[in-house]
This record gives C-alpha cells, structure tokens and sequence, in this order.
C-alpha cells in the first residue's frame, strides 16, 4: 500500500553548511542567507553531515517562542532522500499503526501515546487490547554498503534501558515491540550496532529472549512527506564487525559536530 504522510508544514529548500553543538545546524537558502536550524538528532549522524548537500528546513509553527526558527528534515546524499528529524518516527509509526499496515501490530482496541511505565520511562505507544502492548519506536538513517541498516550510531544509554525495561514487561506477561523507522530506502535488513554500541546490541539479544519482538518498517523522505515502503527484517544474530567497522572509519569526516558555544540572542 502507498501512503503518503505529510509533513506538518511545507519544506524549504537549502544546503547544509555546518553542524555544531549537537543540536544547531547551519543552512543557507537560496539567497545567500545562512540561518541556524534546530538540527533534531542526539547522535553521530554518521555519514550525513556533508556541507553542500542539499537539504530542506521546516519553519517554527505561527505563534512559536522558540529562538531557532527552523528545523532540519531532509538531506539528499548521493541523490537518495535521508530523513534527519528524530522525532518524525513517532508520528509515522503512530500513522502505520492506525493504518493497520505493521504486521505485528494490527490488533488493538485504542491507541495511547506516551504513556509512564517501568522506572520513570514513557513507552511511545501503547495499543490497548486483551493484554495491552508496548511499542517502543526507534529512528534509524545509518546504512553501510552491506545493504544493512544500524542502530543506533553512537552510544545509546537511553534506548539500552529501553530494551531493558520492555524485557521486565514481557516477563510480566505483556506483550512489547520495538519498532524501528528507517528513513531511507536503500536497507534490506536492519542489525543492532554492535560496532557503535555493545551494550545495546547485547539488550537487544536479551529482550529478544524474553519475548519482546523487533521489526522495522522503511520510507521515503522526499519533500512533501513521507512514503511508506514496506517493511524489512530485523537480524538479531552475531556477524564479523570487520566490514561495518570499516564503513564507519570511512564515514568519520561526515559524522558528528563542531564545539562552537551556546546560542546567543544575536544568532536567532
């Protein structure tokens, strides 16, 4: 099935030209001007902070108090569309969901977002039923030549503690998913990074076990929304690291940010 998920407000068109301090990302339009973007993504961003790539803002909602007037969505690499929002996979998962499009996750009753559960954590969807369900959602936009997609890429303490928790919900007779977005179309398979973080890929085996299930869907970013475009296997086993290691050193000069200092009400 084809459908389309909108963006929340219309793109702007412009090129990346830097990304510092984590959460700031330069861009420059047309025009010449270079504004500061809110760079939505707590991680490496390996392999898509490339300066001149093209790229596409979101503006702030009307009547918003927010000092960074943009957000980055969209890089195009290598002629292929990359979603750069981490939070969008919330939405579309929420979308799918309702959509009845997730195997998996097509029998439910009511929906609820952001619901309290374990050790001050908050599940990104619960599907209320007979026995309620726990789906825990997971942007992903890493893929290595293998065809294979990778999550995370960077240490993930957070989406450990996750895996944890939903362990000690299925173990409590619950039923849990986590469900990951990846947001591009070139991935077969999806893999828990073992290169980028051991810890989680251990939790994930672990979760696995005790009964919590991972799947992952696909789409394409492009500028008026987001296309589903099926689903993809999620590969739980051990495989060499020698190869991904690889493929991340070579991504190392597109990936991560520069140290420049906090924003200042001139840099609005």
């Amino acid at each position: 099935m084809s459908l389309l998920i909108p963006h929340l407000q219309p793109l702007k068109e412009c090129r990346l030209v830097a990304r510092y301090d984590r959460f700031i990302a330069d861009v420059e339009f047309d025009d010449g001007t270079v504004v500061k973007s809110h760079c939505v993504n707590p991680g490496r961003m390996e392999g898509l902070v490339r300066p001149g790539a093209r790229a596409w803002v979101s503006p702030a909602p009307e009547g918003s108090k927010r000092k960074l007037r943009w957000t980055l969505e969209l890089l195009e690499l290598d002629g292929r569309y990359v979603g750069a929002n981490t939070q969008v996979p919330n939405r579309i998962a929420e979308t799918l969901v309702r959509e009845r499009l997730v195997p998996g996750l097509k029998r439910w009753r009511s929906v609820e977002r952001e619901v309290r559960y374990g050790e001050n954590s908050r599940i990104d969807l619960l599907l209320r039923g007979r026995t309620d369900h726990l789906v825990e959602v997971k942007n992903c936009h890493l893929v290595y030549p293998d065809r294979r997609a990778y999550f995370p890429d960077s240490v993930s303490a957070r989406a450990t503690k996750h895996l944890h928790e939903l362990a000690q919900e299925a173990a409590r007779g619950k039923r849990a998913t986590v469900l990951f977005v990846l947001q591009r179309t070139d991935g077969k398979a999806l893999r828990p990074s073992r290169v980028h973080d051991p810890a989680f890929a251990d939790a994930a085996r672990d979760a696995a076990d005790a009964g919590v299930r991972f799947r992952a869907v696909r789409v394409e970013p492009t500028p008026e929304g987001y296309v589903f475009d099926g689903t993809l296997p999620v590969d739980l086993s051990p495989y060499d690291l020698t190869e991904p290691a690889a493929y991340r050193a070579q991504l190392d000069d597109w990936s991560g940010w520069k140290r420049r200092g906090p924003v200042r009400s001139q840099d609005r």
